[in-house]
């Protein structure tokens, strides 16, 4: 579901999104991201979340190297890729629909070496979830997937299938409505949250968050 339709002539703003490609330098290197907004919507443009996301793993405040980590939601794979540079290895998911278009990504902008630690794979939040080793993962990533409340205990029920109590769990995001707000209240019932990044240009939040503790009866 797209969060704005299609216009050729819509808001300035926008028309980043509707260019076939957009460009970014990360870890050294230069990336370029195909996207496609006619096709798949929100899954094949980079939002402002996942570069601020990338920006915040490059200063190196969570370690990476050597991690194993997934990325939900992936859409366009930037914030993977980056993972992946910083070297994390890193399963970069999404729904079917988006994975042709994200495996195109991935591969054409990891070199050899590093392209060993990406995997591609489809992931429906709430869905077959065995697929994914229970608590497998040092750090989760999630760029700008905060948005339909319809999903959000299906998010948060893969957050815990995918989390031990020593997962990291990373998720960048725009503010827009109060539901977001409520996704935030019930991620605080199950996981420790807290805000470690604000970009103000671009209103983005970074939040860090790891499972509570499990309540012992007396």
């Amino acid at each position: 579901m797209a969060l704005v339709p299609y216009v050729e002539n819509s808001l300035p703003i926008l028309s980043k999104f509707y260019n076939a490609s957009a460009q970014f330098r990360f870890c050294n290197h230069e990336i370029n991201i195909a996207q496609d907004w006619k096709k798949l919507g929100v899954a094949a443009v980079v939002w402002d979340a996942a570069v601020v996301m990338c920006m915040y793993l490059e200063l190196g405040r969570v370690e990476l190297k050597g991690k194993t980590a997934i990325e939900l939601g992936a859409g366009t794979g930037l914030v993977g890729i980056v993972a992946a540079l910083l070297g994390a290895k890193v399963t970069i998911t999404d729904r079917q629909p988006a994975l042709d278009s994200l495996s195109t990504n991935v591969k054409s902008n990891l070199p050899p070496g590093i392209s060993e630690l990406a995997t591609v794979s489809e992931l429906s939040w709430g869905e077959n979830l065995d697929r994914f080793p229970a608590g497998g993962f040092d750090i989760v990533l999630g760029a700008d997937i905060v948005y339909l409340e319809n999903t959000f205990i299906p998010l948060l029920k893969t957050m815990q299938h995918l989390c031990s109590d020593t997962t990291t769990v990373l998720l960048s995001c725009k503010i827009r409505y109060e539901r977001d707000n409520t996704f935030l209240n019930i991620l605080k019932e199950h996981f420790s949250v807290e805000e470690v990044y604000y970009d103000e240009a671009r209103d983005i939040h970074i939040f860090k968050a790891s499972k509570l503790p499990k309540k012992v009866d007396l």
